[in-house]
């Protein structure tokens, strides 16, 4: 009989600090879906230095012009796709209240709820994973699982996410939130 496969959707992937080098170095990813073909994911700490404004050429409201552009992955950097926070339980969720999406359409129509600020995240890209991918790097420790929330996903400092997420699991992953980001230049 064989153990039944455990999906990471709404998960937290957080770089065990073996990715150094890598575009993943430090990273925090938040599982958005995850089947036996693979797997789909948003870095919620790579601020691209770009409000969406400055990068989509759409007439979108300005409360999403406005908003910081993340750098989702190194998959696809023109693909847009978008978290939003809602009250309802609506549309392809991660995480309750908390739905994807990719359509510049949506995207226009979710601009025009009051009061965006906090509630919309916008990403150019996004990481992928083949069919049992990431389930090897796991395997090889590369990645760390933490639950996702709300909070995580839109209420933290993103530059200092990893760091915050792996102080909340224990003495050993404090060590090594604080360890510097090249070990050489200690």
């Amino acid at each position: 009989m064989t153990a039944a496969r455990k999906y990471l959707k709404g998960q937290l992937l957080l770089d065990s600090g073996q990715l150094v080098g890598s575009f993943f170095q430090r990273t925090v990813v938040l599982i958005c879906q995850h089947d036996a073909e693979g797997a789909f994911g948003l870095v919620l700490n790579k601020g691209s230095g770009s409000t969406v404004g400055d990068v989509v050429l759409e007439d979108l409201p300005e409360a999403v012009k406005d908003s910081q552009l993340y750098v989702g992955g190194p998959v696809q950097p023109t693909a847009v796709s978008y978290l939003l926070l809602d009250d309802e339980d609506a549309g392809s969720l991660v995480i309750p209240r908390v739905s994807l999406g990719h359509s510049l359409e949506d995207l226009e129509e979710a601009g025009k709820i009051d009061d965006m600020a906090g509630k919309i995240r916008l990403f150019a890209g996004y990481a992928g994973w083949s069919a049992n991918q990431l389930e090897d790097e796991i395997k090889r420790d590369a990645w760390l699982t933490h639950p996702a929330t709300v909070e995580l996903v839109f209420n933290r400092d993103p530059e200092n996410l990893w760091q915050a997420v792996l102080k909340t699991k224990g003495w050993r992953y404090k060590i090594l939130a604080q360890m510097p980001e090249d070990p050489s230049s200690n």
